[in-house]
């Protein structure tokens, strides 16, 4: 007899939407009679192996909601990347379990987790669905339009930047502000969305798709100072040079790695600090600040796109439907359609798995330090509604007497 046992992980790093598609899941999942629990697993992968489940059949509708409105990733998750012998304990625990459906939030690593999971399903002849649904702020996942967890981030880049422009405008000097986006820049480029003006920041942005040239950068930072009297910069944290090694690395002494080998980017201050010491150094410029973003854009509450916490909710339940109704395994896809629509698509795992976007070339300008009218359109309805709009005086000039 069919158990009609639903478990659901989140992974990877936090978004400010991806509690809705949990929500989803655990809501959708509740309209199928057959369908008698559903099991959340504590931190992701980790908690599968660990057997920490909850039962979020025993949420209360009213408490799933308000959690599906808060940032973060309720379950907990994990940044534990399984390999073949992870993922075989994974579906040990799974069976174990009798679980009928697996549901795995994440990007492209946890999508490839789903795909070696299912295929070992497969070769035991147990009767699983996996249903990988798509979630990273990076927006870096292959075959989407957009992926959840983006519109929001970018929400809050767009409008920190805004905010750094002002105060750059007030206080004149160079502003660099780092934002993640390892390989894809899609997050950094929405910075641009700040501009109002035509001499508003970020003046120049510099995005991991194109080579990163110090001498350029300092060129085109001073050519900008010399115009605007002030420069604002917005730069991704993967940017590299020729050869493919990452800035950060290239100008740190110290060079810090995560887990798997990687140079940590994320969570340090080292490039924004390093390139305000070449500019001051190089180009005796006093007033330079850098900050760096950092977690705040991934989960900063209060700060989230309408347009991304409603598709996040429906990636969820149509993974559910995915799931019931259908007899493949897959990824669920955001597909854009006429001026702003979406409709959703499975696709198949092994399309998405390992696999990594990068902003297309119609997004980037001729000089890679700005982008397209092309990407201000892709992204400004993923924004959402009520984006705060900054003015100006039209301040009327007085004669000067003393001053003349």
């Amino acid at each position: 007899m069919p158990s009609g046992k639903i478990l659901v992980a989140q992974g990877g790093g936090p978004t400010a939407v991806i509690n809705q598609s949990l929500v989803g899941v655990a809501l959708e999942a509740r309209r199928f009679p057959h369908v008698t629990r559903v099991y959340g697993a504590l931190h992701g992968v980790r908690g599968i192996v660990d057997e920490q489940f909850v039962d979020l059949t025993q949420e209360t509708v009213a408490n799933l909601e308000l959690v599906g409105a808060t940032p973060s990733s309720a379950l907990g998750s994990t940044r534990d990347k399984p390999d073949i012998a992870y993922c075989q304990k994974i579906f040990e625990v799974l069976r174990a379990h009798e679980i009928e459906h697996f549901f795995y939030i994440g990007g492209n690593d946890s999508s490839d987790t789903v795909r070696i999971v299912s295929l070992e399903a497969h070769k035991a002849g147990y009767p699983l669905r996996c249903i990988h649904i798509p979630k990273t702020i990076d927006n870096d996942l292959v075959g989407n339009d957009h992926t959840p967890g983006f519109p929001s981030a970018a929400r809050f880049v767009a409008q920190a930047f805004a905010g750094a422009n002002l105060d750059n405008a007030a206080l004149p000097g160079v502003y660099v502000g780092v934002v993640m986006g390892r390989h894809a820049g899609f997050l950094t480029a929405a910075a641009a969305l700040a501009k109002k003006f035509p001499d508003d920041g970020p003046h120049l942005i510099y995005l991991p798709e194109r080579t990163f040239v110090l001498e350029n950068f300092l060129a085109d930072v001073k050519a900008t100072y010399a115009r605007y009297g002030r420069c604002v910069i917005a730069v991704s944290e993967g940017i590299h040079d020729a050869s493919g090694e990452a800035i950060a690395s290239l100008l740190s002494k110290e060079v810090e790695r995560d887990a798997h080998g990687n140079v940590q980017l994320s969570g340090t201050g080292a490039l924004a600090d390093l390139l305000c010491d070449e500019i001051k150094a190089k180009l005796g410029i006093k007033r330079v600040r850098g900050d760096t973003f950092g977690y705040l854009q991934r989960s900063f509450i209060g700060c989230v796109s309408d347009v991304d916490q409603r598709e996040a909710r429906e990636v969820g339940e149509k993974a559910v439907q995915y799931a019931m109704w259908g007899e493949q395994d897959g990824s669920v896809a955001i597909r854009r359609c006429s001026d702003y629509s979406v409709e959703y698509a499975l696709v198949p795992l092994a399309s998405v798995a390992g696999k990594t976007r990068v902003m297309e070339d119609e997004f980037i300008s001729e000089s890679g330090t700005d982008v397209t009218d092309a990407f201000r359109q892709y992204l400004r309805p993923l924004l959402g509604a009520g984006m705060p709009d900054a003015h100006r005086l039209r301040a009327a000039p007085v004669a000067k007497i003393l001053n003349k």
